[in-house]
């Protein structure tokens, strides 16, 4: 046998199949996530580069100006605490 755990002859040893579908799979679960990764990080680039026009942000107490993006960015993740607080928060037990 050789390292690869196939015979001279091509087949695959007793055993060998198995792990080598656990780590197909794995291996094609991690170039799925990378892939995913990479195309979500290509996404919000464009979405920044496209986003850099300057709006008017009225306050409570008063108004200015800032890049669209700063403005979408800070208001997701002012959701993105508001919801995790409310969600820690305890809930009352009927």
């Amino acid at each position: 046998m050789s390292a690869t755990g196939q015979r001279p002859d091509g087949t695959v040893g007793a055993g060998q199949s198995r792990g080598a579908s656990k780590l197909d799979k794995r291996s094609r679960r991690e170039l799925a996530r990378a892939v995913a990764i990479a195309v979500l990080a290509i996404l919000i680039t464009l979405f920044a580069v496209f986003n850099v026009k300057q709006v008017k942000v009225s306050y409570v107490v008063g108004s200015g100006k800032a890049p669209l993006i700063i403005v979408i960015v800070i208001s997701t993740l002012v959701g993105i605490v508001i919801a995790y607080i409310a969600e820690r928060l305890p809930r009352k037990r009927r």
